[in-house]
Protein backbone atom coordinates (compact mmCIF):
# COMPACT_ATOMS: atom_id res chain seq x y z
CA UNK A 1 0.00 0.00 0.00
CA UNK A 2 1.15 3.58 -0.55
CA UNK A 3 2.95 4.91 2.52
CA UNK A 4 0.92 8.07 3.06
CA UNK A 5 -2.34 8.06 5.00
CA UNK A 6 -5.36 9.45 3.25
CA UNK A 7 -8.83 10.51 4.24
CA UNK A 8 -11.03 7.42 3.92
CA UNK A 9 -13.93 7.37 1.53
CA UNK A 10 -17.14 5.35 1.93
CA UNK A 11 -16.96 1.79 0.65
CA UNK A 12 -18.70 1.27 -2.65
CA UNK A 13 -21.36 -1.41 -3.11
CA UNK A 14 -21.19 -1.40 -6.91
CA UNK A 15 -19.91 -4.60 -8.49
CA UNK A 16 -16.55 -3.72 -10.08
CA UNK A 17 -16.70 -6.55 -12.63
CA UNK A 18 -19.03 -7.66 -15.42
CA UNK A 19 -19.85 -10.85 -13.50
CA UNK A 20 -23.01 -11.20 -11.46
CA UNK A 21 -21.37 -12.41 -8.28
CA UNK A 22 -22.90 -11.94 -4.87
CA UNK A 23 -20.64 -9.55 -3.00
CA UNK A 24 -21.16 -9.44 0.78
CA UNK A 25 -21.96 -6.31 2.70
CA UNK A 26 -18.65 -5.11 4.06
CA UNK A 27 -19.93 -4.89 7.63
CA UNK A 28 -20.77 -8.60 7.53
CA UNK A 29 -17.27 -9.77 6.64
CA UNK A 30 -15.17 -11.59 9.27
CA UNK A 31 -13.24 -9.34 11.65
CA UNK A 32 -9.85 -9.90 9.99
CA UNK A 33 -11.11 -8.90 6.56
CA UNK A 34 -13.01 -5.89 7.87
CA UNK A 35 -9.82 -4.79 9.62
CA UNK A 36 -7.80 -5.20 6.42
CA UNK A 37 -10.35 -3.18 4.45
CA UNK A 38 -10.26 -0.47 7.13
CA UNK A 39 -6.47 -0.33 6.79
CA UNK A 40 -6.90 0.17 3.03
CA UNK A 41 -9.24 3.09 3.73
CA UNK A 42 -6.68 4.60 6.09
CA UNK A 43 -3.57 4.06 3.96
CA UNK A 44 -4.98 4.48 0.47
CA UNK A 45 -8.16 6.44 1.03
CA UNK A 46 -10.45 3.87 -0.56
CA UNK A 47 -10.90 0.14 -1.00
CA UNK A 48 -9.29 -1.07 -4.25
CA UNK A 49 -11.90 -2.63 -6.49
CA UNK A 50 -9.87 -5.82 -6.87
CA UNK A 51 -10.37 -6.56 -3.16
CA UNK A 52 -14.07 -5.89 -3.38
CA UNK A 53 -14.27 -8.16 -6.42
CA UNK A 54 -12.56 -11.00 -4.56
CA UNK A 55 -14.82 -10.66 -1.53
CA UNK A 56 -17.43 -13.03 -2.95
CA UNK A 57 -15.15 -15.87 -1.77
CA UNK A 58 -13.32 -15.31 1.50
CA UNK A 59 -10.77 -18.08 0.89
CA UNK A 60 -9.83 -16.62 -2.48
CA UNK A 61 -9.68 -13.11 -1.00
CA UNK A 62 -7.33 -14.20 1.78
CA UNK A 63 -5.13 -16.10 -0.69
CA UNK A 64 -4.93 -13.07 -2.98
CA UNK A 65 -4.07 -10.73 -0.10
CA UNK A 66 -1.40 -13.11 1.21
CA UNK A 67 0.24 -13.54 -2.20
CA UNK A 68 0.11 -9.85 -3.03
CA UNK A 69 1.53 -8.79 0.33
CA UNK A 70 4.30 -11.39 0.15
CA UNK A 71 5.39 -10.45 -3.37
CA UNK A 72 4.95 -6.69 -3.24
CA UNK A 73 5.54 -5.66 0.37
CA UNK A 74 7.86 -8.16 2.05
CA UNK A 75 11.66 -8.06 2.00
CA UNK A 76 13.17 -8.65 -1.44
CA UNK A 77 16.30 -7.85 -3.47
CA UNK A 78 13.90 -5.72 -5.53
CA UNK A 79 12.71 -2.39 -4.19
CA UNK A 80 8.96 -1.82 -3.92
CA UNK A 81 9.21 0.62 -6.80
CA UNK A 82 10.97 -1.95 -8.98
CA UNK A 83 8.21 -4.44 -8.27
CA UNK A 84 5.62 -1.87 -9.27
CA UNK A 85 7.61 -1.15 -12.44
CA UNK A 86 7.39 -4.83 -13.34
CA UNK A 87 3.64 -4.75 -12.70
CA UNK A 88 3.23 -1.88 -15.16
CA UNK A 89 5.43 -3.38 -17.90
CA UNK A 90 3.67 -6.74 -17.68
CA UNK A 91 0.27 -5.04 -17.68
CA UNK A 92 1.24 -2.93 -20.69
CA UNK A 93 2.23 -6.04 -22.63
CA UNK A 94 -1.12 -7.62 -21.69
CA UNK A 95 -3.05 -4.36 -22.20
CA UNK A 96 -4.71 -4.77 -18.81
CA UNK A 97 -6.60 -1.57 -18.10
CA UNK A 98 -7.17 -2.17 -14.39
CA UNK A 99 -3.55 -2.89 -13.54
CA UNK A 100 -2.14 -0.16 -15.77
CA UNK A 101 -4.26 2.43 -14.00
CA UNK A 102 -3.66 1.14 -10.47
CA UNK A 103 0.04 0.32 -10.72
CA UNK A 104 0.84 3.23 -12.99
CA UNK A 105 -0.35 5.45 -10.14
CA UNK A 106 1.81 3.51 -7.68
CA UNK A 107 4.88 4.09 -9.87
CA UNK A 108 4.12 7.81 -10.10
CA UNK A 109 3.78 8.07 -6.32
CA UNK A 110 6.76 5.93 -5.33
CA UNK A 111 9.12 7.50 -7.88
CA UNK A 112 7.83 11.05 -7.43
CA UNK A 113 8.04 11.17 -11.22
CA UNK A 114 4.73 11.56 -13.08
CA UNK A 115 6.43 10.85 -16.41
CA UNK A 116 7.92 7.50 -15.40
CA UNK A 117 4.58 5.77 -14.97
CA UNK A 118 3.43 7.03 -18.37
CA UNK A 119 6.66 5.93 -20.06
CA UNK A 120 6.37 2.42 -18.63
CA UNK A 121 2.74 2.25 -19.74
CA UNK A 122 3.42 3.41 -23.30
CA UNK A 123 6.87 1.99 -24.01
CA UNK A 124 9.15 0.98 -21.16
CA UNK A 125 12.19 1.15 -23.45
CA UNK A 126 12.09 4.97 -23.43
CA UNK A 127 12.01 5.19 -19.64
CA UNK A 128 15.07 6.64 -17.95
CA UNK A 129 15.99 3.73 -15.71
CA UNK A 130 19.28 2.12 -14.75
CA UNK A 131 20.85 -0.59 -16.92
CA UNK A 132 20.09 -3.03 -14.12
CA UNK A 133 16.42 -2.07 -14.09
CA UNK A 134 16.25 -2.16 -17.88
CA UNK A 135 17.51 -5.77 -17.82
CA UNK A 136 14.84 -6.58 -15.21
CA UNK A 137 12.09 -5.06 -17.36
CA UNK A 138 13.38 -6.75 -20.53
CA UNK A 139 13.18 -10.10 -18.72
CA UNK A 140 9.68 -9.43 -17.38
CA UNK A 141 8.46 -8.36 -20.82
CA UNK A 142 9.97 -11.38 -22.54
CA UNK A 143 8.60 -13.77 -19.91
CA UNK A 144 5.17 -12.24 -20.53
CA UNK A 145 5.17 -12.15 -24.32
CA UNK A 146 7.35 -15.16 -25.20
CA UNK A 147 7.73 -17.39 -22.13
CA UNK A 148 8.94 -20.39 -24.11
CA UNK A 149 11.97 -18.35 -25.20
CA UNK A 150 13.14 -17.66 -21.64
CA UNK A 151 16.09 -19.86 -20.77
CA UNK A 152 19.64 -19.69 -19.45
CA UNK A 153 20.56 -16.88 -21.84
CA UNK A 154 17.86 -14.68 -20.33
CA UNK A 155 18.93 -15.54 -16.80
CA UNK A 156 22.55 -14.82 -17.65
CA UNK A 157 21.57 -11.39 -18.94
CA UNK A 158 20.08 -10.63 -15.54
CA UNK A 159 23.18 -11.90 -13.72
CA UNK A 160 25.40 -9.79 -15.98
CA UNK A 161 23.30 -6.74 -15.08
CA UNK A 162 23.94 -7.40 -11.39
CA UNK A 163 20.94 -9.41 -10.28
CA UNK A 164 21.43 -12.40 -7.96
CA UNK A 165 19.70 -15.72 -8.47
CA UNK A 166 17.52 -14.85 -5.48
CA UNK A 167 16.48 -11.66 -7.24
CA UNK A 168 15.76 -13.56 -10.45
CA UNK A 169 13.26 -15.66 -8.51
CA UNK A 170 11.45 -12.54 -7.32
CA UNK A 171 11.48 -10.94 -10.77
CA UNK A 172 9.90 -14.08 -12.19
CA UNK A 173 7.41 -14.38 -9.31
CA UNK A 174 6.18 -10.80 -9.63
CA UNK A 175 5.96 -11.18 -13.41
CA UNK A 176 3.97 -14.39 -13.07
CA UNK A 177 1.62 -12.90 -10.49
CA UNK A 178 0.70 -9.96 -12.67
CA UNK A 179 0.20 -12.13 -15.72
CA UNK A 180 -2.40 -13.98 -13.64
CA UNK A 181 -4.10 -10.85 -12.30
CA UNK A 182 -4.07 -9.23 -15.75
CA UNK A 183 -5.90 -12.15 -17.25
CA UNK A 184 -8.43 -12.31 -14.45
CA UNK A 185 -9.09 -8.56 -14.58
CA UNK A 186 -9.46 -8.63 -18.35
CA UNK A 187 -11.69 -11.71 -18.36
CA UNK A 188 -14.07 -10.15 -15.83
CA UNK A 189 -13.87 -6.58 -17.19
CA UNK A 190 -12.69 -5.36 -13.79
CA UNK A 191 -12.72 -1.57 -13.55
CA UNK A 192 -10.19 0.41 -11.48
CA UNK A 193 -11.21 2.98 -8.89
CA UNK A 194 -11.52 6.41 -10.48
CA UNK A 195 -9.39 7.89 -7.68
CA UNK A 196 -6.24 6.42 -9.27
CA UNK A 197 -6.45 8.66 -12.34
CA UNK A 198 -5.91 12.01 -10.67
CA UNK A 199 -3.23 11.05 -8.17
CA UNK A 200 0.51 11.71 -8.21
CA UNK A 201 0.56 13.83 -11.35
CA UNK A 202 2.69 16.61 -9.95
Amino acid sequence: MPPHSRSPKPATVKNPTALKLSLPVRQKLPADLKKYFDICDEKIGFLPNVLQAYSFDQAKLRAFIAMYNDLMLEASPLTKLEREMIAVVVSAANRCYYCLVAHGQAVREMSDDPALGEMLVMNYRVAKVSKRQRAMLDFAHRLTTAPAEVGEEARQALRKAGWSDRAIWDIAAVTGFFNMTNRLATATDMMPNEDYHERSRG
